[in-house]
């Protein structure tokens, strides 16, 4: 594709890079067909396509609208279109630079952005633990649209307390410890069991994920570093040998931490350092499965498993959970169609955009327990804080992270 960059952008890191990923694209469409907004509109500029289209317009000198705004928030940012471009396009790195530059030039109503500063704020803030105490005490009371993001209390269980050789650091999460509080403690007891231990460093707090996707780069790059100023004392002194993520939407980002502190001389290495460390769980399989594989008892019964988009196409990791928990006795059924296709949660997109949001759901649903599927599954399991909860809204039928299911038949056993 060519391009004339303004003047504005023509010499600026983000306007760079956005010109070397627009030069990329060869309008070939391959993308058009798995992208799920394009799925359901049938609008190209509600595709990967045409909102490359839109973007290399803003960063020739055109003025962006309230309308390229909408087409461009539309995006779940699910990556599916890199899995498929044959030109290897980083959509996902264009469409953040392309929205922070629309942010800035474009206003938002009122009611739009005291949305977008709540999520940015509160997802990450302190106060949102006793706030989702508050509310899954009064859960009942609550409206459909709010009590579907309120998931039911439950204990975490017991933190392993043995030390071992080796040792991983663990990424709690800024919602997961609240909404989910098992998932971090299953993980450390199924580790502990393989004989890996977690540590917990003091300082670390969100990803950056939630502030970076809504066009605010530098709250999102300020998180950035302090994980890593959290993180840095252990990778120097060599105690550790990874940092460990259970939420692949968490992972996905701290595998990018390297790219988006590439231009900054204090951070820049330890940053690079970072993302050659970072694991998503799954990675660590292979050990578990060798550790453990003669005191795992599976429950009997097949499971319907989810892939989110930010395991199978940010972090390319596909086939992993399937393969190794099937060594381990689990019988994993993935959706028989579309298995490829995002389920609608993406991050704050259920909240922003829930009418697409909730379609895609359905959908999803539908070929993993419903009219779509051939057999109905005791569970469904997935590997993403923000998945599991947008698909439990949808079904009374469990909905699990992955190594919650290992630990209790690790426990069993």
């Amino acid at each position: 594709m060519q391009t004339h960059l303004s003047d504005e952008f023509r010499d600026t890191p983000d306007g760079q890079e956005a010109e070397a990923i627009l030069r990329k694209c060869v309008h070939c469409g391959f993308c058009l067909a798995t992208c799920p907004t394009y799925l359901l509109l049938g609008d190209e500029l509600d595709s990967p396509r045409g909102r490359i289209y839109l973007m290399k317009q803003v960063f020739e000198g055109r003025q962006p609208t309230r309308e390229t705004q909408q087409h461009l928030d539309r995006c779940l940012t699910c990556l599916n279109c890199e899995t498929t471009c044959p030109s290897g396009v980083q959509y996902g790195r264009l469409v953040d630079i392309g929205r922070q530059v629309v942010e800035a030039k474009v206003a938002r109503t009122a009611a739009d952005q005291r949305q977008r500063d709540w999520l940015r704020k509160g997802l990450s803030s302190p106060l949102f633990g006793p706030a989702m105490r508050v509310g899954q005490s009064v859960r009942g009371l609550l409206p459909a649209a709010l009590k579907a993001k309120v998931p039911e209390r439950r204990d975490a269980g017991r933190w392993p307390t043995r030390e071992h050789a080796r040792k991983v650091l663990l990424l709690e999460g800024c919602v997961q410890p609240s909404m989910a509080p098992n998932i971090n403690a299953a993980t450390a007891r199924v580790l502990d069991a393989a004989g890996i231990q977690c540590v917990l460093p003091r300082g670390q707090g969100c990803c950056g994920a939630v502030k970076y996707h809504l066009a605010d780069g530098a709250g999102g790059l300020k998180q950035m570093r302090a994980n890593i100023d959290a993180w840095w004392p252990h990778i120097e002194r060599g105690s550790v040998e990874a940092v460990v993520i259970n939420a692949s939407g968490c992972g996905a980002m701290v595998k990018e931490y390297g790219h988006l502190l590439r231009n900054e001389p204090r951070y820049a290495d330890r940053a690079a350092r970072v993302s050659e460390l970072a694991r998503d769980l799954s990675e660590l399989l292979p050990d578990i499965v060798a550790a453990l594989k003669r005191r795992v008892r599976p429950r009997a019964g097949m499971l319907a498993w989810h892939a989110p988009c930010t395991l199978q196409h940010a972090q390319q990791l596909r086939g992993g959970v399937e393969q190794h928990l099937g060594a381990l006795g689990f019988e994993l059924r993935p959706a028989l169609q579309e298995a490829h296709l995002c389920c609608g949660s993406a991050g704050t997109y259920s909240v922003l955009q829930p009418e697409l949001s909730l379609q895609l759901r359905e959908r999803k649903l539908g070929y993993l327990i419903g009219e779509r599927a051939t057999e109905r599954p005791e569970a469904i399991l997935s590997a993403n804080i923000g998945c599991i909860t947008h698909l439990q809204a949808g079904t009374e039928l469990p909905v699990r992270h992955w190594v919650e299911v290992l630990d209790e038949a690790l426990r069993s056993s």
